[in-house]
């Protein structure tokens, strides 16, 4: 498969003020980030996974390797999907953000039902024992719907990377309104949310409204300098794939390098 893109495109730019902004908040909201080509690739792609039980199988392969073995098909298999992990403007903003070295860490997709539960406060910032903040790792989400009255809101608590605390410090509020909280809950289609992945954040449902659904791609990335603990028992063949694909687009030779992780522990 070739990567479709542009041959040129318009790289965001980010300013100094931005760059400390997201130093001190832990994120940036990027409007209509993404283009409405590779939106239009992206939603058929997410029904595909949900509808024909691959996000399902992909889970039990992660949860139950010794049963599932390696998942028939893996997101960044499918072709928008796996573009979405190169795309020129998000390398850029990356690069700034965490330097010219860093490496793919996941890419989950989903489209969540009408009604769904909300998810308590927590970070996915992945580090055992939680010890420093010393590398940057982030999560990028694309709402390929946007976010609006018929869908969950995201809240995250700004300056809450800094903190070294368990992914679950905070979980035992719920998706309660905290102290200095920022709800994101207006995005036209196509927005990214840039967010540090020790940020504490919340899905926060809407009640008592019919909904519609929430389409959900999230892209992982981590900062060269340190060895990260994969997610996916099938780690290396995740990466190898991405090799073998050319998502990294000939430009980022450190994108799917197996180097950058720690062996894969299951957890307890």
């Amino acid at each position: 498969m070739t990567p479709r893109y542009a041959s040129t495109v318009e790289l965001p730019r980010l300013d100094d003020l931005t760059l400390d902004r997201f130093a001190e908040d832990g994120y940036l909201v990027l409007p209509a980030f993404l283009p409405e080509d590779l939106v239009a690739r992206l939603r058929p792609e997410a029904d595909k996974w949900v509808d024909d039980g691959l996000r399902a199988r992909s889970i039990a392969s992660t949860t139950n390797p010794e049963l599932y073995g390696l998942p028939p098909i893996m997101e960044l298999e499918l072709d928008a999907h796996g573009e979405l992990i190169g795309h020129p403007p998000l390398m850029a903003v990356l690069s700034r953000l965490m330097g010219p070295s860093f490496v793919f860490h996941h890419l989950h997709s989903d489209r969540q039902a009408p009604g769904l539960a909300g998810k308590p406060w927590h970070h996915d910032y992945e580090q055992r024992p939680q010890a420093h903040r010393a590398y940057t790792m982030i999560h990028t989400l694309h709402y390929l719907d946007g976010l609006d009255e018929e869908t969950s809101a995201l809240a995250v608590l700004p300056g809450s990377h800094r903190e070294v605390a368990e992914k679950d410090a905070r979980a035992g509020y719920g998706t309660a309104r905290l102290p200095g909280e920022v709800l994101i809950e207006n995005l036209p289609p196509g927005s990214t949310i840039v967010m540090h992945s020790a940020l504490f954040h919340a899905r926060r449902p809407r009640p008592g409204l019919p909904g519609k659904p929430r389409y959900l791609v999230d892209t992982s990335y981590c900062q060269a300098g340190t060895l990260w603990p994969p997610v996916k028992p099938y780690w290396r063949h995740m990466l190898r794939r991405g090799r073998e694909l050319g998502l990294d687009r000939g430009l980022w030779p450190d994108l799917f390098a197996a180097r950058h992780f720690a062996e894969y522990v299951k957890p307890a």
